[in-house]
Formats: C-alpha cells, structure tokens, sequence
C-alpha cells in the first residue's frame, strides 16, 4: 500500500522548493489564517469528540502542524462531504484535508498532494454469515454515495460477481459513513464499504459489532486537495510535509491514530491511477 511513484509534475516541483523555499501567498500571509472545512462524520480522519465535542482527527492533527510551521492559524467550518469540493472551487476554502480520495475525475481544476494510502474495504455485522467477499454477490452493499466507493464496488461485482455468472452486488446509498453504518446495523443492507483507514476505529469503538471481509479491494491515496491556480500555496504546504514526514512527526500522528501503516514516505502529486 506504499509503494510510491512520482508524476513530473511533482518532479518540477521538487526542482522548484529546492532552489528556492515556497513562501505563503501574500493574501494568507496578511490575514495570518487559513481556512478550511472538513466533513466531521470520517472518524478517525475527522469527527467531534463525543465527550468534548471538540473537532478532533488525523486531519486535524496534521493540518494544525502544518498552520504552526506555516506561522498561522486555522479558521474551521464543517460541511456536508458532498459540498468541500464546491467549498474549494468557490475559495471558501483555502485547500482541502478532509479524508477526500485523489482521483483522475478530480483534477480539471484541481490538484492533490497525497499524504495517505487507502483503499474500499467490505465489513458485515459479526453474526454475518459472510465469510469471503464473493459471498457478498448479489447482496445489499451500502457505502457514501458522493465517495468514490460506488464505482468500485461495481467495478468489482463486474469482474468478481458478473463475470463468474453470479448476482451483481446491489448497491444502496448512504449519506456519510455514520449513515451507512446505521442502515447496516438496522438490517437496510447486508454489508458495507469504507476506506480501510477508518474501520479500525469503527470496530474500537463499537466492540465486536463488526468484521472486516478482506483486504482492501483496490489501492489509492488521500490528499490535500488544491485549486490549480494555487501554485503557490500547493508549493509551500508540499514543502512542510516533506519536512513532517522526515523529521519524523508526520509518523507520530498516523501512529497515534492507529494508521502507522497507511503512511507513505514522500508527498506525492496527483499520483492515484483510477
């Protein structure tokens, strides 16, 4: 899930913060803040802490290391998952770090830094009585409509199901992963996807609810989505994680998230092949 590889684009970037270190763009810099909206429903990416109700997560976490080595501060919002990429095309964001999946679909007008591996992953209640994914054809699978999930849970069920002569997989959408999780635990669906980054958490917090079918059954990454125009921003905010992910504290935050394991060695741009 790490294996790693570079687009030129990402060469020339490299080329470019070598000469010369990014600088914030002026606008950001005047104002000392950067704005940015997370969906808060991607536990452990992002989500309110139910004891203190607080905005807590991966994420999070990076994104504040990131603002206190840029000198400054982060001015929060939350919105529906379907709404960041609209948030950012419109600058009510600055750039998005909230559990969003790089793909080629994406990138007319945006660019991504990939700081996460991930991949679609099949979970079921404990007492299922699934015990391979292809037991799952022909099945109710629920999983976020506005994610990239539901092209490749057909994706799969063409070329895992369809293709043996066996019953499509029936997919059934969901608003956010809390959402699917309910129907799922209601009885609505027989089992569900999400990004494997998030299911270790899910089955910590709810003990013996749910079992995993698999391994992930494709490979991407998450990243920090930019506008293209934003070059410069991109350049700076690439140039710090770098730096996060050398002096080691970029690590420490995936470990203390559980998701060591997920970590890549280097920023990459725009490097998911779907």
């Amino acid at each position: 899930m790490t294996r790693l590889w570079y687009t030129a684009g990402f060469a020339a970037l490299l080329a470019i913060t070598t000469a010369q270190a990014a600088e914030l763009p002026e606008t950001i810099k005047q104002a000392g803040t950067l704005r940015l909206t997370v969906n808060s429903t991607y536990a452990p990416m992002e989500y309110r802490d139910p004891t203190t109700n607080q905005l807590v997560g991966l994420d999070i976490d990076l994104a504040n290391e990131l603002a206190k080595r840029l000198g400054v501060k982060i001015i929060w919002s939350e919105t529906p998952f379907a709404e960041l990429i609209p948030s950012l095309q419109t600058k009510r964001a600055d750039f998005i770090i909230s559990g969003i999946s790089d793909r080629a679909s994406r990138r007319e007008t945006a660019d991504f830094i990939d700081y996460l591996a991930t991949g679609p992953q099949f979970f079921v209640l404990a007492e299922n009585a699934a015990k391979t994914a292809i037991d799952l054809c022909g099945k109710k699978v629920g999983t976020t409509r506005s994610t990239s999930f539901p092209i490749e849970i057909e994706k799969w069920s063409k070329q895992n199901c369809e293709a043996a002569g066996k019953p499509a997989v029936q997919y059934v959408p969901g608003e956010n992963s809390i959402d699917v999780r309910n129907q799922l635990k209601q009885g609505r669906i027989d089992a569900a996807v999400q990004g494997s980054e998030t299911l270790p958490y899910a089955q910590a917090q709810e003990a013996g609810k749910y079992r995993i079918i698999g391994e992930p059954f494709s490979t991407g990454y998450q990243g920090i989505m930019f506008r293209k125009d934003d070059a410069a921003l991109r350049e700076v905010v690439t140039e710090h994680l770098a730096a996060m992910m050398k002096d080691g504290s970029y690590k420490a935050i995936l470990d203390k998230w559980g998701l060591g394991a997920n970590a890549v060695a280097q920023p990459m741009m725009n490097a998911a092949t779907q």
